[in-house]
């Protein structure tokens, strides 16, 4: 193993700083952008089951 204990991972050198918070920064863009998916799904079924159900009442 490359580390001596777990403390040492995770300070990896002077490194461990900029790697874990590129680490949470990467982490919390991708649960951003599924997020940001998810709403804006849900928005436009909403929208278009208005539309529906206005066209279906004419």
């Amino acid at each position: 193993m490359a580390f001596d204990s777990l403390s040492a991972f995770l300070m990896m050198g002077t490194h461990g700083v900029y790697v874990w918070s590129a680490y949470g920064f990467s982490t919390l863009a991708l649960a951003w952008l599924v997020w940001s998916t998810l709403s804006t799904r849900r928005k436009t079924q909403d929208t278009l089951r208005k539309r529906f159900k206005r066209s279906v009442s004419r």
